[in-house]
């Protein structure tokens, strides 16, 4: 149930849909925002099935594209948290994707700075040279925010959406996933702003030791680590089951992962 009455209280929320993540992701995540969220909060999960969610978590319809179609693009849904009428809920809010684990305090990403905050998506990645030979793009994806997660006032960015309902067909063909097309618009319109490059780290890239020493070390959490992103392959399904390795690249220890993730 909402947080009503409380002073100051910011909104945490999720979007679920289809069978990829069952409803221990939402589960785990909440309890993860519990114990890492000092502050008053109300934690939302967008769902078209609440079948198996906790009954502390506030379950509500998945939020629409209206597209003038009709149809809705599952691939692109996440646009419709922009909308001006999100249900009821209004403020500060922090969108959390379901497959990271939160490790340590969040309460910092409600005191950053900033119209809106996301990850820079480069900062979860090795460096990728041949990029550049297409310099153009290369300053295009450099500037992409990942948006596993990002922090925004409700209806504050429904220019986002306006954008991509006024030519769906358009923002298809010149974008490759909904987030370089969010981070266009949020450029455009001078709100595209990066959370500190050490609070969100790659599983693959920042905890697993690179190369062989990954044979010798187990993974660890970074200093100043607060959210662990999975983030390209593999996936965090396929860590916590004991798979992802490389024959160059040993995924190692993961209970402290699953420690963190079951809170």
């Amino acid at each position: 149930m909402p947080n009503s009455g409380l002073d100051n209280a910011v909104n945490v929320i999720c979007i679920k849909w289809g069978s990829l993540y069952g409803p221990e992701y939402v589960n785990n995540l909440r309890r993860g925002v519990a114990k890492h969220l000092k502050r008053p909060h109300r934690f939302v999960c967008f769902t078209d099935d609440t079948t198996g969610l906790d009954k502390d978590i506030e379950a509500l319809p998945l939020p629409t594209l209206d597209l003038p179609t009709g149809r809705q693009d599952r691939r692109w849904r996440k646009l419709a948290l922009f909308r001006r009428d999100l249900a009821d809920l209004q403020g500060t809010t922090l969108f959390l994707d379901l497959d990271l684990v939160v490790v340590d305090d969040l309460d910092p990403f409600f005191e950053q700075p900033g119209e809106f905050l996301i990850i820079r998506d480069d900062d979860l990645f090795r460096s990728k040279p041949l990029r550049k030979l297409n310099r153009k793009r290369d300053r295009f994806l450099a500037s992409v925010g990942n948006s596993s997660v990002f922090r925004y006032e409700i209806g504050a960015h429904a220019y986002i959406l306006d954008a991509y309902v006024a030519d769906p067909a358009g923002a298809l063909d010149r974008y490759e996933i909904s987030q370089q097309f969010q981070s266009a618009q949020l450029a455009a319109h001078g709100n595209l702003q990066y959370w500190p490059r050490e609070w969100c780290v790659s599983y693959k890239n920042h905890c697993v030791p690179r190369h062989f020493k990954s044979f010798l070390q187990d993974p660890t959490v970074p200093p100043g680590a607060r959210i662990v992103v999975f983030a390209g392959s593999p996936k965090m399904s396929e860590v916590l089951a004991g798979g992802g390795q490389r024959w160059y690249r040993r995924i190692g220890d993961t209970e402290w992962l699953r420690k963190h993730w079951e809170s």
